[in-house]
This record gives C-alpha cells, sequence and structure tokens, in this order.
C-alpha cells in the first residue's frame, strides 16, 4: 500500500470520462488500498481513481454518520457506482476538493441517492444514501465523468483558514 499523487486541474485526466473496471485482479487491489491510503493521508472523505490519474471507474469514501472525528467510519468501496435514484429534494452546502486546492463552493446536490455498482471483489453492492454521504458519492461519482464540483457551483471563493470544509 502507498500514498499516491492527488492531481490537480488543468489536468487533463480529471475531465474525461473515466473507463469502466473490467479486472478485480491483483493490480485492482493495489489500486483499491493506495486510494484508500492516500485518502486517509489528506485526510479526505472520498477519492475517484482520476484523482491519482487512473481513468478507471472507482470510487472509495470513508463517512461517519456522527459529527464525533473519533466515532467508527465506513468505508466504501465502489467500482462502476451508478445513481439509479435520486430524491425530489435537492440541498446547498459548500464542498470543496482534494484536486482543487484552495476553492470552495456552494453547490446543490440531491438530498438521497441510490447507488448501485461492484464491490472490491466485484460483487453486486447498493448504497441508499442521505445527507452527506450522499453528497460525497455524487461528487466522486462527477469525477468519473469528467465533472467538478465548480462546474456545479453556484458561488465559489477562497476559504478563509478558520472555515472547516468537509
Amino acid at each position: 500500500m502507498a500514498v499516491r499523487e492527488i492531481i490537480t486541474l488543468p489536468n487533463p485526466i480529471l475531465r474525461r470520462k473515466a473507463h469502466k473496471l473490467e479486472k478485480f485482479d491483483n493490480g485492482t487491489k493495489k489500486l483499491i488500498d493506495d486510494m484508500i491510503d492516500t485518502m486517509r493521508d489528506e485526510p479526505g472523505v472520498g477519492l475517484a481513481a482520476p484523482q491519482v490519474a487512473v481513468s478507471s471507474r472507482l470510487i472509495v469514501v470513508e463517512w461517519g454518520q456522527d459529527d464525533d472525528e473519533n466515532a467508527p467510519k465506513k468505508l466504501y468501496v465502489i467500482a462502476n457506482p451508478e445513481i439509479t435514484e435520486t430524491s425530489s429534494t435537492m440541498v446547498s452546502d459548500i464542498e470543496g476538493c482534494l484536486s482543487i486546492p484552495g476553492l470552495v463552493g456552494e453547490v446543490e446536490r440531491y438530498d438521497s441517492v441510490l447507488v448501485k455498482g461492484l464491490n472490491r471483489k466485484g460483487q453486486t453492492t447498493k448504497i441508499n444514501a442521505q445527507g452527506w454521504l450522499a453528497r460525497i458519492l455524487q461528487h466522486e461519482i462527477d469525477h468519473l465523468n469528467g465533472i467538478v464540483f465548480p462546474d456545479r457551483a453556484t458561488s465559489l471563493w477562497q476559504p478563509r483558514e478558520e472555515e472547516e470544509i468537509a
């Protein structure tokens, strides 16, 4: 396992639609483990393969429902994720991105989503997500389609040091 370099705009990989993940071999396992290490090292709550310069439809997300940083978090590994259902309710909140340092923005996202994909063993998985988990999943899936949060933002700004970004 290793921490990989996170690429930033204007790297063109971030603007391409990623390729479907076809194989779940040792190379895929290493990529997943490296992405988890990289996400935790930053620290971040999600990471898409294109952010580590790999054009594969693969995301990792680690999120806990509790505001307490010491509360247990759940790790999600999703290959070829698809949003198959959305709520009718949209919620606007602040987002940042490891691939766009020094910029945050107000982004409107669905309040809940159903995501289908494959887990790290290539088995079908479904995640019914609400709130921040739904936001994180939408943000990471956008990366797989060459979309970055400023594309969806209603406003953008450079955060002050004391501003906390999820």
